[in-house]
């Protein structure tokens, strides 16, 4: 799936044109493209320098958890996430979005988006959320930690018929008393999502439940 682009309640044209939005959701299919490149490993990603954070009192979002941000990301609260006529850009299987941090101020083009599900096994509301975007395929789910909190992790591919290109995405799903959240980072294209690796790995070490 394309990378979307802020949800917005005035959605410019060029942009459907291309197809960089939230699309509606739908069951996962069996790529046709090749798959994406290798998904570079935890010890060859540069750490980013943290600067803020999103999620506690006085932040952009509202979130059940806190995160660190990286240098140059700029996040704000998706607006009206529960309006029901807006479900097709702010709902993904049993997710809801809340937040985007934008990594165009850093320099790449892509985000970092914050969603949050009723309480729930982690696992089976990530992959519910992953197999709900169209064009999945290939997940590959494991244990991990955000911050000091067990977590699930995705790694997979999407096939954009759009672009005619497939491209990496990941998220990580944890627990909270609050709900369970889900934190993916996608991009326009497997390099981007490459290149903003960082950010998405400093804030899920960085993640604390609030």
């Amino acid at each position: 799936m394309p990378e979307r682009a802020p949800i917005r309640t005035a959605v410019p044209v060029a942009l459907v044109a291309a197809g960089l939005l939230l699309t509606a959701c739908g069951t996962a299919t069996e790529a046709t493209a090749p798959p994406a490149a290798p998904p570079a490993a935890p010890s060859e990603i540069t750490a980013a320098t943290p600067a803020g954070t999103l999620g506690g009192p006085g932040t952009a979002c509202a979130l059940p958890a806190s995160l660190t941000l990286a240098k140059g990301w700029k996040p704000q609260a998706v607006k009206d996430p529960e309006n029901p006529e807006l479900a097709p850009l702010t709902r993904q299987g049993p997710a809801t979005v809340r937040c985007e941090v934008d990594a165009k101020p850093a320099g790449n083009i892509g985000y970092l988006r914050v969603w949050t599900a009723p309480k729930g096994p982690a696992r089976a509301t990530l992959e519910a959320f992953v197999k709900a975007e169209k064009g999945a395929t290939g997940l590959v789910v494991k244990d991990v930690k955000a911050g000091a909190l067990p977590a699930v992790e995705v790694r997979y591919s999407v096939h954009s018929e759009v672009l005619d290109d497939t491209k990496e995405e990941r998220a990580f799903a944890v627990e909270t008393p609050k709900g369970t959240v889900i934190v993916h980072l996608g991009g326009l294209d497997s390099e981007e999502h490459q290149e903003m690796l960082p950010a998405y790995e400093l804030a899920k070490s960085s993640l604390k439940a609030l």
